[in-house]
């Protein structure tokens, strides 16, 4: 194996690659090397007359072929004594040097001139130095003997046959430099080729350059625009030294997302690091064409295997042998475009990979990939997946315009055009790159020519990459249920959609979970289907290839100008299943027509099912109307009632909403219901129930309904949808026979005066949501419940001599009585902007023992009402824009997820519950105001005033001027504003002042001062240490997201390799002060900081402040010394679970750092800006959180915290700076 020389303590390989172009210098072959300021890779030093027509130029092309950018001197013969100008430029333009030391390799002053300039480069700027001994003894360069000492003796002579005492003077500094040099680079870990094959020989030479240099294969492409996240992921995956076990990574997403150009990036970058490696791409079209699987499993086995045996024709038996041959080695596969799982059996096997080996799987199934044999073995190999959603609006456009325009922005003129491109493309990198190629150098009016006849392409090639994924799915039903909802239902909620669907005979159970598995579908946060733009367009093109020109005689009608003309000419069949028309989307004046329709348009779409007919006026009897209707939507509908001859045996969705219907089927009494019944005919009469099948019912911002009733005719129903309609006055009794309504939503009905007692007794209702309607503030009264009823169902405030009438208004108590009679089975209820204070709410809820999530938002409550704490089983508690919500004490220790209003300027404290459950926390990122402020486990915020003085003490904040002011009586402005801050076990407090305390005694000019922390013994126990900066106010720069928003303190255990970088507030009174300080006491876990640790802390503030000076100052505790009190006066403090030595894993970056700011409570990840490169040079910039609910305020004490509490031990703390234990 070569060994290359070690880099010098401290130094750094590359950091990422340039994709920018030179011209070629010399023998300079490759490409642009990849760190900034370097031009070349390799420097090639050697003895023309050695090697340059053997070694040297096989060495030379090796390097070319590996694409590394190698200069080589061209020149034959030497000019001149001084080394030639270019030779100086290129070695300190190259990132290493190769130095081929051979028998006459002293004899050249270039080559030792060059050997000179080389080691003095590798002293000064990190430059690599790779010694190669050709046919030469190491011992022979480093004592200048044999063919190295003859050519030394021969400069010698020259020196001393010069005449000119000037040049025997240079000379005789040269040859001493020359021997200096011969004798370091002899020392350098080398590489001897004698005894080996050069082929073999150069062939690790280049491997062990690209390892140390990092350069990427030929046949890779320059860095690829908004992927930088996903390759930093697979890069951390890659070299996560898991060496027990083989690891698989799945790259998926939809087509043409860039999965293949990500996995054979990395490929590129890092399959040299493994003994064999080989990339097989777009295996599915492969295996679909003339070329089979045994063709890809021939190509696999031939790079991975040494030998080359004879061919065989049985899939089987070359499975073996791969098996056979990846139990051996460790290797490093990329598989792209894997379609089934046939292909990965016959690739894979089953048999299981060596120890350390990584495959990379590239599929638009994801599911595809943990059904191979290879996961059904006794020992499954490790599995991650990476799923790739597209660029982000900033790379999109910019990939755009790289293709385009050659450059990041379009020209000038075209930023309209662009923008509609980019926002049509929705990120799709493959179709941002077709269409930036084709329009390239394209004037403006042809790209909206061409933007405008986009969805009218049905054989592009963005749409048959798609297309395959469509192809892939396994059965006509899921084709189905694609095209039903890439024409109808994009952005509609999923229940609903399945309940429409199932109703269609679409098996819904097994083929949304295909769709979904193939990236042609996904679910939104508010459970809607979601498909992308050209998915969507993908799958309206496959129902629209079924008839080119006749577009009645598809399955699908979505486009609302051909819905319009099929009906206006009563063309449609019985082939059309679903038909939607919405005149609003229309444009009067192109059609030129008439508005209104005919119903017997209808009448022989005997097969059609889903019907969506919104403000259109239809004339005619609606006993046309398809009897096979399963969803009928007539947004708009100008009746006051729902026509008695419209076929609804068979219906299960009704959307009526902004219709003018007065009533549903109207609330009657008993005279009223059989004059009613008269009216209908025979069938219905005999049928009893005219919505038999209704499962939706949707009358939402129906202004004109005035009444609920006959929920006797809906047997069936599940979802109950009456949002906004302000004149609904009662919901009739007759709504306990809906025994199967899951989901009830009346929503600013504001009106609603009645609803009944008997919804109580409703077992299967989950949902209800009663927003705006103001319960406990309006006239809502439960019916049929008399005054005794009602004292008894609230036991506090109901005074039981009083009549039920008087409980109409009773802004107290309606909502208590309101809630006792809820269903029990209820999973979720909103309350939300209800008007609804403290007061309003019982003290009791634990009648509603299944309801997990509850939402309160909007409403005027002061703190979280009691009765919450009596819900057994809430799970999610929102109280979101309760802007006079002061204190949210103890919620329910079975809540995961809390949300809470962002104006803290109300908001005062946050306490939990010690035995919580852990929490997902949603809030916006906080502004602190200047009082007190606490949410326990995150923050606390008061003002130094009332900070106890026993507290400042075991901080070692003993002796501040502002502080002694305070005892002296002092009541300034600034004293009141002066705030202690206390977060991730860091106490901080800001001051205006021109000088930092006298204690800190240790101290440095300037942002950063390092140490080394002196032994303690168990009588001086280390506590923590003080850390204080001076800052004054400086011109900004331009540049300012190069900078933080706030001071920044990074600490650093250099000894333990472990960095805290803390970003703490600014306090409001202090922001424009000429001058301030910054003191900080940080308490440390003991294994955290311990005696001869090397210690650097570092500040970095807004580019409008500067550090001017800062010191650190030790805190120990005597342990001999009885303390004044008996417990830690900071074991509070201590007993906060996300603090330094607690549970700081959410805040720990992927590279091992802990990025220490609160607003990352409440978010989903770490966001690395451009400051935190500085210390956090590797990883991604944004970087998940592995789990959603991870929060905990408190924690049981840990006894490895510095400075905890001590049984029998009294306190007593003391400063010292760190000089001071020297």
């Amino acid at each position: 194996m070569v060994v290359l020389s070690q880099l010098p303590e401290g130094s750094s390989s590359t950091d990422g690659y340039s994709s920018s172009t030179r011209v070629p210098t010399s023998s300079t072959h490759g490409r642009s090397s990849s760190t900034c300021g370097h031009r070349y890779d390799i420097f090639l030093s050697f003895r023309g007359v050695d090697t340059r027509h053997s070694f040297t130029d096989h060495l030379h092309k090796a390097l070319i072929d590996a694409n590394i950018t190698t200069f080589l001197d061209d020149e034959e013969i030497e000019t001149g004594e001084d080394l030639k100008p270019e030779l100086e430029t290129a070695i300190k333009a190259s990132r290493a040097s190769v130095i081929v030391l051979s028998k006459n390799y002293a004899s050249s002053t270039w080559c030792l001139d060059e050997l000179v300039l080389i080691l003095e480069q590798r002293m000064t700027s990190n430059h690599i130095v790779i010694p190669i001994f050709y046919h030469v003894e190491p011992t022979h360069v480093r004592k200048q003997q044999s063919s190295f000492g003859d050519s030394m003796a021969k400069h010698k002579q020259t020196m001393d046959a010069e005449t000119n005492a000037n040049k025997r003077s240079q000379w005789a500094q040269k040859m001493e430099r020359w021997n200096k040099a011969l004798t370091q680079v002899a020392d350098l870990k080398g590489n001897d080729v004698k005894g080996r094959l050069e082929t073999e020989f150069i062939e690790e030479i280049v491997k062990d350059i690209h390892h140390r240099l990092y350069v990427p294969l030929r046949s890779v492409k320059p860095q690829l625009i908004g992927m930088k996240d996903d390759i930093n992921f697979i890069t951390s995956w890659l070299k996560d030294g898991s060496s027990h076990m083989a690891d698989i990574l799945t790259i998926s997403g939809m087509g043409g997302i860039g999965k293949t150009s990500l996995a054979k990036h990395v490929y590129g970058l890092y399959s040299h690091e493994f003994h064999k490696s080989s990339c097989i791409e777009d295996i599915s079209r492969i295996c679909d064409g003339k070329f089979k699987l045994l063709d890809l499993q021939e190509q696999l086995y031939s790079d991975i295997s040494k030998t080359s045996s004879i061919k065989v024709h049985d899939a089987l038996v070359y499975t073996s042998k791969i098996e056979n041959v990846v139990a051996r080695q460790s290797v490093f596969l990329v598989l792209d475009d894997i379609s089934t799982i046939d292909q990965l059996d016959a690739l894979l096997g089953s048999k299981g990979f060596h120890p350390g080996s990584k495959i990379i799987i590239t599929t638009k199934d994801k599911h595809l990939t943990k059904s191979c044999a290879l996961f059904k073995t006794n020992i499954e190999p490790m599995h991650k997946e990476l799923v790739l959603q597209g660029l982000h609006e900033i790379k999109a456009w910019q990939l755009l315009c790289l293709h385009a325009f050659k450059c990041n922005y379009p020209k000038k003129g075209y930023k309209e055009v662009s923008y509609k491109l980019v926002k049509y493309c929705q990120g799709h990198p493959l179709a941002l790159e077709v269409l930036g190629k084709s329009l390239y150098d394209r004037d403006v009016t042809y790209w909206e020519g061409c933007i405008e006849g986009l969805k009218k392409e049905t054989d592009s090639h963005v749409n048959n990459v798609l297309r395959m994924s469509f192809n892939s799915l396994p059965s006509k039903n899921d084709k189905d249920l694609f095209k039903y909802i890439a024409c109808f239902f994009v952005g509609k909620d999923r229940d609903l959609t399945e309940t429409i669907l199932k109703a269609c005979n679409i098996n819904i159970r097994s083929g949304i979970p295909n769709l979904l598995d193939r990236f042609l579908l996904s679910i939104g946060r508010k459970n809607e289907l979601k498909m992308h733009q050209l998915v969507q367009e993908m799958g309206r093109f496959e129902v629209h290839q079924e008839s080119l020109d006749k577009p009645w005689k598809r399955s699908l009608l979505w486009c609302h100008e051909e819905s319009f003309r099929v009906l206006k000419r009563k063309k449609g069949k019985g082939k059309l299943l679903g038909l939607t028309l919405d005149m609003h989307m229309l444009e009067k004046e192109k059609l030129d027509v008439s508005y209104e329709l005919k119903t017997d348009a209808l009448s022989n779409m005997d097969n059609l099912m889903l019907l969506q007919l919104n403000y259109v006026h239809m004339n005619g009897s609606y006993a046309n109307f398809p009897e096979e209707l399963r969803g009928l939507c007539m947004h708009g509908f100008r009746l006051k009632s729902i026509p008695l001859d419209l076929p609804m045996r068979n219906l299960v969705a009704l959307d009526m909403s902004y219709s003018n219907i007065e009533a549903f089927v109207g609330c009657y009494n008993n005279s009223q219901r059989l004059e009613k019944r008269q009216t209908l005919d025979e069938s219905c009469l005999k049928e009893k129930r005219l919505f038999g099948s209704l499962k939706i019912l949707n009358l939402s911002f129906c202004k004109q309904l005035r009444s609920l009733g006959d929920f006797d005719q809906l047997p069936a129903l599940e979802r109950l949808i009456v949002r906004h309609c302000i004149g609904l006055l009662e919901v009739c009794e007759s709504i306990e026979k809906c025994v199967e309504l899951l989901f009830i939503d009346l929503s600013y009905c504001k009106k609603l005066e009645k609803l009944p007692r008997n919804i109580g007794m409703l077992k299967n209702v989950k949902t209800m949501l009663l927003d705006g309607c103001s319960p406990g503030g309006s006239r809502i009264q439960n019916r049929g419940m008399d005054a005794l009823e009602l004292g008894k169902a609230d036991n506090i405030h109901i005074n039981t001599r009083t009549s039920s009438s008087a409980f109409v208004g009773a802004i107290p108590s309606d909502l208590k009585l309101f809630t006792i009679y809820l269903p029990r089975s209820l999973v979720s209820l909103s309350l939300a902007y209800s008007n609804l204070s403290t007061k309003s709410f019982p003290t009791d809820l634990s009648c509603l023992s299944m309801l997990k999530e509850l939402y309160l938002d909007g409403n005027p409550i002061n703190s979280m009402p009691s009765c919450v704490r009596t819900l057994p089983r809430l799970e999610m508690l929102s109280m979101q824009q309760c802007k006079k919500l002061k204190s949210i004490e103890h919620p329910p220790r079975t809540l995961s997820k809390l949300l809470f209003p962002v104006d803290e300027r109300v908001l005062r404290k946050v306490v939990f519950d010690p035995n919580m459950s852990p929490l997902d926390l949603l809030r916006s990122s906080m502004v602190y105001s200047g009082l007190s402020y606490e949410i326990e486990g995150i923050v606390k915020i008061q003002p130094m005033v009332g900070v106890e003085e026993k507290v400042l003490r075991s901080l070692g904040w003993s002796n501040l001027d502002f502080l002694n002011e305070r005892h002296l009586g002092a009541n300034s402005w600034e004293s009141e504003t002066q705030q202690m801050f206390y977060e991730f076990g860091i106490f901080s407090t800001m001051y205006e002042a021109e000088e930092m305390p006298s204690w800190f005694r240790h101290r440095s000019v300037g942002p950063s001062i390092s140490f080394t922390i002196p032994p303690s013994s168990p009588n001086n126990l280390l506590t923590g240490l003080n850390f204080c900066s001076l800052h004054t106010l400086k011109p900004p720069v331009e540049w300012w997201n190069c900078f933080p928003f706030t001071p920044m303190m990074t600490i650093s255990n250099i000894t333990k390799n472990r960095m805290w970088i803390y970003e703490r507030c600014f306090d409001r009174g202090i922001l424009s002060r000429d001058c301030c300080v910054l003191l900080s006491h940080w308490m440390f876990r003991m294994n955290e900081m311990e005696g001869g640790d090397h210690i650097t802390i570092t500040v970095t503030l807004p580019n409008y402040r500067v550090v001017k000076e800062c010191g650190v100052s030790l805190v120990y505790e005597d342990d001999g010394v009885k303390k004044d009190e008996e417990e830690d006066v900071l074991g509070y403090y201590k007993s906060w679970n996300h603090i330094i030595g607690g549970d700081l894993s959410p805040f720990q970056t992927t590279t091992g750092q802990f990025i220490l700011r609160n607003r990352q409570f409440f978010t989903r990840g770490i966001v690395l800006s451009p400051y935190h490169r500085k210390f956090v040079p590797d990883g991604p910039d944004i970087q998940a959180k592995k789990e959603d609910c991870w929060f905990r305020a408190l924690s049981p004490r840990k006894p490895g915290i510095i400075g905890g509490a001590h049984e029998g031990e009294g306190e007593s703390s003391r400063c010292h700076s760190s000089h001071e234990k020297d």
